[in-house]
Formats: structure tokens, C-alpha cells, sequence
């Protein structure tokens, strides 16, 4: 750094950590300068700093209005401790995983000055300290060695301007070649590293000096953008828009980026296919391509082979169904069931209260009475243990049912080992992505049926592809929609007013004074909106319907931003409902012993999937650890790691997919306009079991219901596997004949 004449050193001992923003690495300290009374306050970038450490800062002295005199940070750099109390503090402060304040001060007073020289060159004199033996030496040289290459990254990092936050990250994935593959490959990290984007990515590689104009990174771009498309729901993307999108990120020529995009393709990084009757081009991700690809193929083996024979008189059957459940079906209901039994694939849809579940039921009982071997299914832990509860027997999650594996990084259960099945039954299927379905077909034996079930109204699935929707576009798969509402169904507010949304219609709002299991509070502000929201979960649903608002209440909202999002929502209810003092912080984020948190990734190592809700159990400081426990397992998570994890007080509608609430509590404004869509409200609406309350104004609910715009995702299922269908509209083709009998159940 070239110092002004302003510029002044400034040496000290950090005492204390005021404030710290890990993603930009702002901080506000207190440092004991020699030769003053009161410690310093320092402020600036000063990357990953420890109580007890000595620095030598850099910078200018500012007067703040509010805060007074201050010292703002240029540059620093870290000096090793100079005295005994600094030393302790150091190694106490949680620098080393393990190294906790005790363990510190009894290491100190065996070594004093030549604590730190024995920890790096001698670590073997470590067990004159009683209590350390060989293993507890290795892991804390372990960690020492860690920490210092760790800050080696840090320092590097902090030259290009990015956040200190992501060093260790970073190490933990490359280890002692993170430095190296940081400065060769600046652009892995966005592709390998969670958290980590192009942005970043691009800021290390144009200030190490690569151009901006470079093929390099305009194939980083690309990427990038294909990538940023699958998450947003796209299997592919138009050349033509690709490149567009690529180009106006970069702010570089489109001509470039073709180069790109065109020397890119014989690397098998990206798959250029030709869209029939187009001269146009679609670009896939090489995973999405060969998922599209191989779950059309496995889809025309399933339906071409024949159903393992059964003898059945269906109508006895559902005649002894009726009587052993006291209930009657409707004859849409039994029309299904009879489908189901013959067909290979069958998909059923239908909304709230038209009786999905029934016929699950139904076709379980009547095939397990002739020992058919069933397995039930969903994407989420959720919906898995939902199905479970209503049907009275076992269901997984897809990921578990086909034995994921965290070491291999592949489902065990493939071609090679199918399920050992007849008929397999997957719910919530809106919430299956391409990947996901293509990983089912492939598990599935030949002869084997296929019941989908799923309501094509609601959302999409989060990941790429659009697969219930383009089953049924497809016309490849057999398809029953149930539309009949039944009794006790039809005394429901949630669900009359979810298929009148559904319809373009608006609902029935009842007044907050109401005794319904649908009310709506009219407010028309936001500061209101967000208020009333507090209230209702705090005091008034607990009061008036006996609700724990840390367990049955869920707050949905269409958008993460603003004021009425789930960001600021969950700061307000987290403060609120859970105002303990043992925290963590990530960046702005707050996390308190015993808050409710949500995984907003698919973490395979761990088992814990993008939309599973936890409580925070623990807080070990020590070991800089987070202890979470999701239903009766307990995950623990590094500190660096803590940004997989977001309170869940309010999330996103699109988080709360396959996931039933006693409650749920659905704030609405025009701050949401651009989310205001049918199936968004609508999939909120069916969210809520027991309760669903709308706060917000008229004119957004009325903008959600009339805006019945999908938007499109570039998905290539439909076409093909449409060429399956039969010229007369018959899509059975390994169908079942079932032959009468004289005892439909045995």
C-alpha cells in the first residue's frame, strides 16, 4: 500500500471483538494500545483477527458523530503475542478447533513466551501438559497447521478484495492445494464451492490478471449461466439466449462468447443438440442432458414391458375396500383405481380434498391382498412421513427408498440392483425434479407399475425440469384428475378457497373475528402487515386456538427481500420468539440456541435435503460447532459451514413444497408484485392443515388470483417421449388384463 502523509501505525493488543460482518469482513474492535489509558476503537476490513493477537495497523484517524474518536483501518497485519495474557488469549479465543479458555491457560503456564514456538515446531512437548495425550496433540497440530495455511488463503484473498468468510470454505474442499487451485483456476470455485459465485469467482480471476475479453472466462460465463438457469428451474437454454445472458453478465461482445460457447462443445462441458423445426440450437448441462435423455428411454422400457400377471375382479375388490373403510367412492375414484391396476404408468392429479390419498389407500390394500410388494415415496422427509401417517404404512424419502450413497456420491439401487417391486407409488411428484425422476426410473424393474400422484396446479419442483406437468403434455402416461370436492372436504374454507383460487376466483374471507379455518386481516401497509404477523403468532393464534408458535405455525411468504419477506420477517419473529442470549452470527445473520432453521441445500454427506426444518440444540464454542437436530437425529456443523443453514420462522412458498403446517400464516403486499402468481398462492393455500390466515391488502390477493401466467421452463421431456403414445390415444402398452375371480381379495 502507498502511504499518504494522512497515513499513521498504530500497534496494540486486541482485546475485544465489537462487531464483525463476515461476509464483508467489517469490523469494529477494541485494541490496548501502549502509552493510552482506554483501549483504541479500530474500524475497517481486518480479516479474521483473535482476541489476544497483536496488531500493527494502518490507516487514519476519523471523528465519528455517533461513536467518537476511531481508527480507520487500511492495512494491518498480524504480530505473534507478546505477553502471557495475550498468548492465553489467543489460543482461548477459538483460533484452533479444541483449544478452548482452559486448555489455553494450562498450556501457558507450563510454556509462558514459548507457548506459540512449541505448538508450531515442537508439538511433541505438548503432553508435559496434563490431560494432552497423542491424540488430542495430533488433532490441535491438525488444526494449528490448518488455521495458519488457512489464514496464508485469508491474506492472499484479502488482496483481491473478497470476503474473508470464504477461506475456510475453501480450504476444506482443496485442502493444502487451495492456494494452488485458487490461482490457477479462479473459476472452480463458483462451480465446486457452495456460497462461492461467478461474481466472486470472476473478482479473484480479473484481479489476478486474466482479461476481461479472455475465452476463459467467457466459458466461465457461460457456465455460470447455464448453471443459473437449472436453478432456476430450466433443463436447458436456447443458444441464442444463452449467449445473450452470458454476454450481458460479462459485459463483453456476443461474438466472444460464441467462440466460447463453440470451442466449449468439444470438451463435453456443454451439449449442443438441434431443436427440431427450428434452425436454432438447445445448450444442456452435460448431468441434465443425460438425465432428459435416459428418463425418456427409461420410460419407453417400462411402458413396453408387460405387467406381472394378476387375477382380480376389480369391482369385489373396491366393493370390499368400501366396506372395510365405511366409505363410498366416487365412481372418478374407482375409474382410477381400475386404471391403476392395469396400467404400467399412471399419473393421478387432482387438488385438495378430491381424495389422492384414498386411492393410494386403496390400491395398497387391495394389491398387498395379493401379495403384491408396494413401496411408497416422496421427495421430501415431509411429504415422506405425511404419506406415512396417512396410509399407515412405510414410506421414504426417494433419496433413502434408492439408498443414496454420501461416499460414492450415487444411488446404490440402478439398473444393475433394482427396487425389488411391483407397484411403487411416489407422491408429491410436482416436487420431483429431471435428476430425481430419472434416478426412480432407472431403479425400477421392468414389470414394475408406477403410480405418480401430485397436483399439476401447484408449483413447480425447485430443481430443473417440469416432469408432472410434462408427463401429462406428453400423452405418453396414462392421466386421472379428480375434480369432485368431498363432504367433508367441502365444510373447509382452505379448501373451498383453494380451488376457487385456482379457478381465478377470490376467496371467501371470512372476518378476523371468524371461527373458520380460513381468515383473512386486511392491512394495507407493510410496517402493519409485519406487525399483525408478530402479533397473530405471538399472542393471538396461540391464545385462540391453542397453537405453539415455535412448532405448529408457519409463516409463508411469496419472496425472501423487503420488508414483508422472509429475511426480515424471520429477524423479527427470531428476536421475538426466541430471544436467548448463546448465539452465533453469520454475516448478519443471527442463529440463537433453540431457533427453528432451515437446510437450503442438498447436503448428501450429512443426509439432510434443501427444505428440511431443524432446531438448534447446541452451541459448542469450543470446537466451533452448531448442533442441530432434525426430528431424532442430531447433525453438527462447522461454523464455516453455517450459511447452508437460514431461520425458518417465515420461508419462501417454494421452500414449504410437499410440507404440511397446522398453520400457516401468509402475509401479502404489492412489495411482492412480481411473485404474485395463482399457483403461488395457491400452493400456499394447501399448505395449511388446520389453519390458514391471510394478512396483507385486497388488491395483492386479488393481483396473485387473476395473474395466472406460468412461467415456462426449457424443458424437452414432453417431445420425447409423445412419440410413445399410441395413434388411438392408448398409452398402456405393458397393461395388465386382469381375468375375473371368484374372490377378489384373497
Amino acid at each position: 500500500m502507498n502511504e499518504g502523509p494522512s497515513a499513521f501505525r498504530l500497534e496494540g493488543v486486541l482485546e475485544r471483538v465489537v462487531y464483525l460482518n463476515e461476509e464483508s469482513a467489517w469490523s469494529v474492535v477494541r485494541l490496548a494500545v501502549p502509552g493510552r489509558r482506554e483501549p483504541v476503537t479500530a474500524v475497517g476490513n481486518l480479516l479474521g483477527v483473535q482476541p489476544g493477537e497483536n496488531l500493527r495497523l494502518t490507516g487514519r484517524w476519523i471523528l465519528d458523530r455517533r461513536f467518537g474518536e476511531q481508527f480507520q483501518v487500511e492495512a494491518f497485519e498480524t504480530l505473534k503475542p507478546a505477553t502471557l495474557v495475550g498468548i492465553e488469549r489467543y489460543l482461548g479465543s477459538g483460533l484452533v478447533r479444541g483449544l478452548g479458555p482452559v486448555m489455553a491457560k494450562r498450556l501457558v503456564e507450563e510454556f509462558g513466551l514459548e507457548t506459540l514456538e512449541i505448538i508450531d515446531r515442537h508439538p511433541e512437548r505438548l503432553s508435559e501438559v496434563e490431560g494432552i495425550g497423542p491424540v488430542r496433540i495430533a488433532a490441535l497440530r491438525k488444526a494449528w497447521v490448518e488455521q495458519r495455511e488457512i489464514r496464508e488463503l485469508m491474506v492472499f484473498l484479502q488482496g483481491l478484495g473478497v470476503s474473508p468468510v470464504f477461506a475456510a470454505r475453501i480450504y476444506n474442499a482443496y485442502q493444502d492445494e487451495a492456494l494452488r487451485v485458487v490461482q490457477e483456476d479462479p473459476y472452480r470455485l463458483a462451480l465446486e464451492i457452495f456460497g462461492i459465485g461467478f461474481k466472486t469467482a470472476d473478482r479473484i480471476a480479473l484481479g489476478m490478471g486474466i482479461p476481461r475479453d479472455s475465452l476463459k472466462r467467457a466459458q466461465a460465463g457461460l457456465l455460470h449461466a447455464l448453471e443459473e438457469s437449472s436453478a432456476a428451474g430450466h433443463v436447458y437454454l436456447p443458444r441464442a439466449l444463452l449467449v445473450a445472458e452470458a454476454s450481458r453478465l460479462l459485459e463483453v461482445e456476443a461474438a466472444i462468447v460464441e467462440q466460447a460457447l463453440t470451442e466449449l462443445a468439444p470438451t463435453r462441458q456443454v451439449i449442443l443438440e438441434s431443436l427440431p423445426g427450428a434452425a436454432a440450437e438447445a445448450v444442456y448441462l452435460p448431468a441434465l442432458h443425460t438425465a432428459e435423455i435416459g428418463a425418456a428411454a427409461r420410460m419407453e422400457k417400462l411402458l413396453a414391458a408387460p405387467v406381472r400377471s394378476i387375477t382380480i375382479d376389480v369391482d369385489r375388490a373396491l366393493e370390499w375396500f368400501e366396506a372395510r373403510q365405511r366409505i363410498e367412492l366416487a365412481e372418478e375414484q374407482r375409474d382410477a383405481i381400475r386404471r391403476a391396476l392395469r396400467s404400467k404408468v399412471l399419473v393421478i392429479t387432482g387438488g385438495p380434498g378430491t381424495g389422492k390419498t384414498t386411492l393410494i389407500n386403496a390400491l395398497v390394500q387391495i394389491l398387498e391382498k395379493k401379495d403384491r410388494a408396494i413401496l411408497l415415496a416422496a421427495p421430501t422427509g415431509r411429504a415422506a412421513r405425511r404419506l406415512a401417517e396417512l396410509t399407515g404404512r412405510d414410506a421414504k424419502t426417494v433419496h433413502r427408498l434408492l439408498e443414496f450413497s454420501p461416499r460414492t456420491g450415487a444411488f446404490e439401487r440402478n439398473p444393475h440392483r433394482p427396487l425389488e417391486v411391483d407397484l411403487l407409488v411416489v407422491d408429491e411428484v410436482s416436487m420431483v425434479d429431471i435428476v430425481l425422476f430419472h434416478q426412480i426410473l432407472k431403479a425400477l424393474p421392468a414389470p414394475c407399475q408406477l403410480l405418480l400422484v401430485g397436483d399439476v396446479d401447484q408449483l413447480p419442483s425447485v430443481g430443473p425440469g417440469n416432469v408432472l406437468r410434462d408427463l401429462i403434455r406428453s400423452g405418453a402416461v396414462e392421466v386421472a384428475r379428480l375434480t369432485q370436492i368431498f363432504r367433508q372436504a367441502r365444510e373447509s374454507l382452505i379448501v373451498i378457497n383453494a380451488h376457487r383460487v385456482n379457478r381465478g376466483e377470490m376467496p371467501v374471507l371470512e372476518s378476523h373475528t371468524g371461527k373458520a379455518d380460513f381468515l383473512f386481516v386486511e392491512k394495507e401497509d407493510p410496517e402493519a402487515v409485519v406487525e399483525s404477523v408478530k402479533r397473530l403468532v405471538s399472542e393471538e393464534l396461540p391464545r385462540r386456538f391453542g397453537l405453539d408458535p415455535m412448532e405448529e405455525i408457519q409463516i409463508l411468504t411469496p419472496m425472501h427481500k423487503g420488508e414483508v419477506g422472509a429475511t426480515n420477517l424471520n429477524q423479527e419473529l427470531g428476536m421475538l420468539l426466541n430471544p436467548r442470549p448463546e448465539q452465533v452470527s453469520r454475516g448478519e445473520r443471527i442463529l440463537r440456541l433453540g431457533d427453528r432453521v432451515m437446510q437450503i441445500r442438498n447436503n448428501y454427506q450429512i443426509d439432510v435435503f434443501n427444505g428440511d426444518i431443524g432446531r438448534i440444540e447446541a452451541l459448542d464454542t469450543e470446537n466451533r460447532q452448531v448442533h442441530v437436530r432434525f426430528d431424532n437425529r442430531i447433525i453438527s456443523y462447522e461454523t464455516a459451514d453455517l450459511d447452508e443453514l437460514v431461520l425458518a420462522y417465515a420461508c419462501s412458498i417454494h421452500k414449504s413444497q410437499g410440507s404440511e403446517y397446522p398453520c400457516v400464516v401468509i402475509p401479502l403486499h404489492t412489495q411482492h408484485y412480481v411473485m404474485l402468481q395463482r399457483n403461488l398462492l395457491y400452493t400456499a393455500l394447501t399448505r395449511g392443515k388446520r389453519l390458514v390466515v391471510v394478512v396483507g391488502s385486497r388488491k395483492a390477493l386479488a393481483v396473485a388470483v387473476e395473474n395466472n401466467r406460468i412461467e415456462e421452463r426449457y424443458t424437452r421431456l414432453a417431445e420425447r417421449i409423445a412419440p410413445l403414445a399410441r395413434p388411438n390415444g392408448s398409452t398402456a402398452r405393458g397393461a395388465a388384463r386382469p381375468r375375473d375371480a371368484t374372490n377378489a381379495t384373497e
